[in-house]
């Protein structure tokens, strides 16, 4: 296994679309299912290139070889109020699990936000995911609430905690 991790670009519209039928299809734990996200490539290509643009924003590949194992999202907005945070997803290939590649995409998370000036990170979970929680405090976040009902997936509800990560060191 020798993962690489970098910035999502236009050119990998397909293989990402198709990485996200197959995490997607992998577990409960994404916001989206097997059939992964509704759009064409086009579209997809279109908004890589509007996050590769953003000062804000960006998307991540952990690659082995030449095969998407694990992708993540910082997003972040203009607007001066909010202008601080940021909102970041994971997803990593079940075959991946437990196998650092989680914790290289939220290193790279956290220092492209650090390097834009974000001060907070932002996240949701499901509250039954205790693998990713366990990540995300490994990496200083925090709690600080739940969303009941959060998910219905076949009738069934999930719940998801809101967690939170102060990158200024400031409690």
């Amino acid at each position: 296994m020798n993962i690489t991790y970098r910035k999502a670009e236009p050119s990998d519209a397909a293989a990402l679309l198709e990485y996200l039928k197959t995490v997607g299809g992998e577990s409960n734990n994404l916001m989206f299912g097997a059939g992964g996200i509704p759009i064409t490539e086009e579209q997809e290509k279109t908004l890589l290139e509007n996050y590769a643009d953003s000062p804000h924003s960006r998307i991540f590949l952990a690659v082995d070889g030449d095969k998407i194992v694990g992708n993540s999202t910082v997003d972040g907005r203009n607007n001066p109020r909010i202008s601080h945070r940021r909102n970041i997803a994971i997803s990593v290939l079940r075959d991946y699990w437990g196998r650092g590649v989680g914790s290289g995409l939220m290193q790279c998370m956290v220092d492209f936000a650090k390097s834009t000036g974000a001060e907070v990170l932002s996240l949701e979970v499901l509250s039954d995911n205790a693998r990713a929680i366990a990540l995300y405090r490994k990496f200083g976040f925090e709690s600080f609430g739940t969303f009941k009902k959060f998910f219905k997936i076949d009738g069934e509800y999930f719940d998801a905690d809101y967690m939170t990560c102060d990158l200024t060191g400031a409690r």
